[in-house]
């Protein structure tokens, strides 16, 4: 089946945002400390957060609005309670994926520039990027990185397997109760955190605006292969982590720029110095594009929802929210930036905490009067997201009766 590029994009820059820390940090860790005893969370993960993402880009092309514009018909409470949230956890979020970009670029490039200078040089790249080419410019660009990271990671995969000496095991386990705190942050960024279904529909009514051929169906197909990608990548580095680091003894550091030393030498220590440029190209890819589509994101939806919530009140901008973003993630690097391990932990965590309110939301309104009827869930998508719900509202009392 040929695939026209030209209609692909919002689900790329799905994939662009969630192939990041939850597929370099947390899928390579889970491969180190339990070899492919984990692939059944990473599959339950996918499969049952699904139905929630895909309600993005359906609800969008379907209605000609954003999930925003849907939130706020379903009550101002609903849309006041997401920007909350939003403005609780974006900071956070955009630190953690900013500070381990920050942290291979050092290790990539050289320790003569500091990872503080670094993250200020990454945070620039992307807004000039941003400001200067938009929506279009971040569409084409996304495609290059999702090919070569997608190229580069199966070449690092295929080459650990011809090297490993050892028997594979695939026997799945359950983390001890001490572990659930990682089993959790592993799934809560898996793909990735359910509010991008948010920034995915406000992705594909950008798309429309320049592409009339680009339908509900063709949305859906974009977004399926997207979903695609984060499946193969998040596989990828899990096999990384199990054929190259398990069993090792190793620990990663929690400080951003020692960790990507330790993550870079231990693949060329176990496939060889060729794979450095091959593992970093892979790395640094994985990084730059979700914290390139992280700072477009989250100021577009903060935009979108004050316009929605404040509009005769205060005025903002795409461009202030962008800046308000930038500052937020400078400040809270300079205080936890020895500390990328607890800040990544605490940043998976809140969303997988909060996992359930978006899946609930998007499910309720994909099924309301808002959504044409020939676009509302099947039988079988009903069942589906029913079977997300309770899995998202049980890992996560699970994980809260764990720390009482």
């Amino acid at each position: 089946m040929k695939i026209d590029l030209k209609k692909l994009g919002p689900g790329l820059l799905f994939a662009g945002a969630a192939i990041g820390v939850s597929h370099l940090v947390q899928s390579t860790r889970a491969g180190a400390d339990f070899g492919f005893g984990l692939l059944w969370a990473l599959a339950l993960a996918h499969l049952l957060k699904y139905p929630f993402f895909q309600f993005g880009p359906r609800y969008a092309l379907a209605t000609g609005e954003t999930l925003l514009d849907g939130y706020r018909k379903l009550g101002k409470g609903v849309l006041i309670a997401y920007f909350i949230i939003t403005f609780a956890t974006m900071f956070t979020i955009q630190t953690a994926v900013t500070i381990v970009t920050a942290g291979l670029a050092t290790s990539i490039f050289g320790g003569f520039i500091s990872i503080e200078i670094w993250t200020v040089i990454i945070l620039a790249i992307c807004l000039i990027i941003l400001l200067k080419g938009r929506y279009q410019f971040l569409d084409k660009l996304m495609k290059i990185i999702i090919i070569t990271l997608t190229i580069s990671t199966i070449i690092a995969v295929v080459v650990a397997f011809q090297n490993q000496t050892k028997s594979i095991v695939f026997t799945q386990v359950l983390p001890e109760v001490a572990q659930v705190g990682f089993l959790i942050a592993f799934m809560g960024w898996m793909p990735a955190p359910l509010d991008i279904s948010i920034w995915h529909s406000i992705w594909a009514i950008e798309k429309q605006k320049g592409n009339n051929d680009f339908t509900t169906k063709s949305s859906l197909f974009d977004f399926n292969i997207g979903y695609l990608f984060t499946v193969i990548i998040g596989l990828g580095f899990i096999s990384l982590g199990a054929l190259v680091m398990f069993q090792t003894g190793a620990d990663f550091s929690s400080k951003a720029s020692e960790f990507s030393d330790q993550l870079l030498n231990m693949y060329t220590k176990n496939l060889g110095d060729w794979a450095y440029i091959i593992i970093g190209i892979a790395a640094f890819t994985t990084m730059f594009s979700t914290t390139l589509t992280t700072l477009d994101a989250s100021p577009r939806a903060m935009h979108k929802t004050t316009d929605l919530l404040f509009s005769n009140l205060i005025k903002t901008s795409y461009v202030f929210w962008i800046m308000v973003l930038i500052m937020g993630t400078i400040l809270i690097y300079f205080f936890f930036a020895s500390e990328m391990g607890l800040l990544i932990e605490i940043a998976t965590i809140l969303s997988f905490l909060t996992a359930p309110f978006y899946a609930i939301i998007n499910y309720k309104l994909i099924c309301s009067k808002h959504t044409p009827l020939e676009w509302r869930p099947s039988q079988l998508m009903h069942i589906w997201s029913w079977l997300g719900i309770l899995f998202l509202i049980g890992f996560s009392l699970w994980y809260l009766m764990t720390i009482i």
